[in-house]
């Protein structure tokens, strides 16, 4: 029996043998990764509980194919990642597959309408408000920028990693976080100019 260890320190024998004991320690590890992975995926608490609870599901039920070759944490963004845009896509059958036509930054579309927000007080860029106007520009972007753009900003998985939980090249990875990151600043300047029009006004 391989008694070899995985990357981030689990026995990788007893996880092909179906140890109940080491996979709770996998769940017990990656259990709020997982979730915040869904819940920012999904915005909703319960269909996130579902994400959660399948990738488990199908974690316990497919170790024994796992190699060792990436970390337990990386496979188990993969599986959680693959849940949550096949429910988008059974949610939202019209949502399309982002074209990475361009291999770099170069012919993407920059924002229309860029603010600068430096002068605003440093409590109103932290603000609940302006947190939560934030979480729903995230959620605006297409499911397939967004999952970049929460695995290498939000969950700060480098873009390697990032790569190997989308099966992406990693210049793909770049191309989809700046689409994502330009989207956003977009988005957020709507928002920060109407704060910096009331913080102008005598």
């Amino acid at each position: 029996m391989d008694n070899s260890k995985t990357r981030d320190g689990f026995s990788l024998a007893a996880l092909h043998a179906g140890d109940r004991a080491e996979f709770a320690r996998v769940v017990d590890t990656y259990y709020e990764m997982v979730y915040r992975l869904a819940i920012r995926m999904l915005s909703n608490p319960q269909d996130a509980e579902d994400i959660l609870q399948e990738t488990f599901i199908k974690a316990y039920r497919k170790f024994h194919n796992f190699d060792g070759r990436s970390s337990v944490s990386t496979w188990l963004y993969r599986i959680a990642t693959n849940e949550a845009l096949m429910f988008l896509r059974r949610q939202h059958p019209e949502l399309t597959p982002i074209d990475d036509t361009y291999e770099n930054d170069e012919g993407l579309e920059k924002p229309a309408h860029i603010v600068d927000w430096c002068c605003l007080p440093e409590e109103e860029l932290m603000s609940a408000e302006a947190q939560a106007y934030l979480d729903e520009a995230v959620e605006s972007l297409p499911p397939n920028l967004r999952v970049v753009f929460i695995l290498r900003d939000i969950q700060g998985l480098s873009t390697r990693e990032t790569a190997e939980v989308l099966n992406l090249t990693e210049m793909a990875v770049k191309t989809r976080l700046s689409r994502a990151r330009f989207k956003l600043r977009e988005l957020l300047s709507k928002y920060y100019g109407e704060k910096v029009a009331e913080e102008s006004k005598p």
